[in-house]
């Protein structure tokens, strides 16, 4: 019985891995693919529709002047362009900020949550700003990103020239990447398993998952689906199924590239992914059962996809490691012999491999500091998230079990250094 588990757990974790590998591979073709596709539609007159960018800020003052100065900076029509910083019950200076951004620019305007809505969390805010809004197409930032000049540019051009994508997505970049340790193990996980992944998965089944920000959506979708889900933690993935529901897609378009800020203490970090963990687990569970409802059956493969993260691969990791740790106290009868820890080096080894050939997709992330870190990412890090994802089932559990309002976390910011400055990257 030990054998069996032993390899069924190694099954999952090897199953995990080689999937990823699979989506950095549709990635690094992707990143190749969409620079001609770019070349391409920049050749063509571009349709500029109304667009109405919604922030949604809560106590925000350390980084809302920053986020605005890159909002004015964009290389959108300022005729068909609106800025709506939603304060959302803000204790701080971040409505008296914004509101100075009005008095010198006519496209930019604050909203005040009311109750019983203000300080519910940012789908909430958000709702709010959607009906504030004019524009034909919605675009999101959270208040501590500083999108590149021609990001919502991009993005527009996406939707323009696929009319059947509902929404489209850009990438996002850590501004601060090397501040320390954390930060640029979050840096790592960002290129590695989020913004290639998804550029591998859009690669591959033409799936990809709307962000909490940098991203545009039509706005004729978010009316027909009733705004953003209030319950959610994970806004952004809950509201991607629905509108794969209504038989659109969500095209990942990387050319959009904003800078965005990362938690710096491992406290921050922990309640901020506890929150993306808890979200995306209620994602799993108020879809799973209705698979067979959906519109677009591709998107049960996303839904398979959060699942085995959330669920069968954490199963597989704990199994294995539960198993190992019995064996070295007692006997198990477990007989698997040295092929077993075999299996778990070249485990590693495929994960080391697969991130360093992720970093190579952006410039100046491939050298030996970053090599380092991947080493060491995986036994800190990974080990981390795995405790995290199981704290987080414990407190969706309990939520349920006890019938508990949700409550939303907003992350720290934290002030950046006046003498750093974004790079732009080379977008080909």
């Amino acid at each position: 019985m030990a054998d069996f588990l032993f390899y069924a757990s190694l099954f999952l974790i090897w199953f995990m891995l080689i999937y990823h590998m699979f989506l950095m591979l549709g990635g690094y073709l992707h990143n190749r693919k969409y620079r001609e596709l770019k070349k391409c539609w920049e050749k063509k007159d571009l349709h500029f529709p109304t667009v109405s960018v919604l922030i949604p800020a809560h106590n925000e003052e350390v980084v809302i002047k920053e986020t605005l100065q890159a909002m004015v900076k964009l290389n959108y029509p300022k005729d068909k362009l609106e800025v709506i910083v939603i304060n959302d019950n803000s204790s701080d200076r971040t409505g008296e900020i914004a509101s100075s951004f009005v008095k010198d620019y006519p496209f930019v305007k604050v909203v005040q949550t009311v109750p019983p809505f203000a300080g519910k969390g940012k789908s909430s805010a958000l709702n709010q700003g959607l009906a504030e809004s004019k524009g034909d197409v919605i675009v999101v930032y959270d208040a501590d990103n500083t999108p590149e000049p021609d990001a919502v540019q991009y993005l527009i051009m996406g939707l323009e020239n696929d009319q059947q994508a509902g929404a489209v997505v850009g990438k996002f970049r850590v501004m601060n990447a090397t501040k320390n340790l954390l930060t640029r193990f979050i840096n790592i996980e960002t290129i590695t398993f989020q913004w290639l992944a998804q550029g591998g998965r859009w690669h591959w089944f033409q799936l990809a998952t709307i962000p909490g920000t940098n991203f545009a959506i039509r706005r004729s979708i978010l009316e027909e689906l009733g705004g953003w889900d209030v319950k959610a933690l994970s806004e952004d993935t809950e509201l991607s199924f629905r509108v794969y529901n209504l038989g659109y897609h969500i095209r990942f378009f990387p050319a959009a590239i904003t800078w965005e800020q990362e938690p710096e203490t491992w406290r921050v970090w922990w309640r901020q992914r506890t929150r993306w963990a808890r979200g995306n687990q209620y994602v799993i569970f108020k879809y799973l059962f209705n698979l067979f409802n959906m519109k677009n059956k591709r998107v049960v493969l996303d839904l398979f996809y959060f699942l085995f993260t959330y669920m069968l691969f954490l199963l597989g990791v704990l199994v294995s490691d539960a198993i190992f740790v019995l064996n070295l106290f007692t006997d198990v009868n477990l007989n698997v012999g040295p092929i077993s820890t075999i299996l778990l080096i070249l485990a590693i080894l495929l994960y080391v491999t697969e991130v360093m050939l992720a970093l190579t997709i952006e410039e100046d992330q491939f050298h030996i500091k970053n090599f380092l870190a991947v080493i060491l990412m995986y036994f800190t890090y990974s080990q981390l998230w795995l405790a995290l994802v199981v704290y987080s089932i414990y407190l969706e559990i309990k939520r349920v079990l006890f019938k508990q309002e949700i409550k939303w976390y907003k992350t720290q910011r934290y002030q950046q250094p006046p003498q750093i400055e974004q790079k732009t990257i080379d977008h080909g």
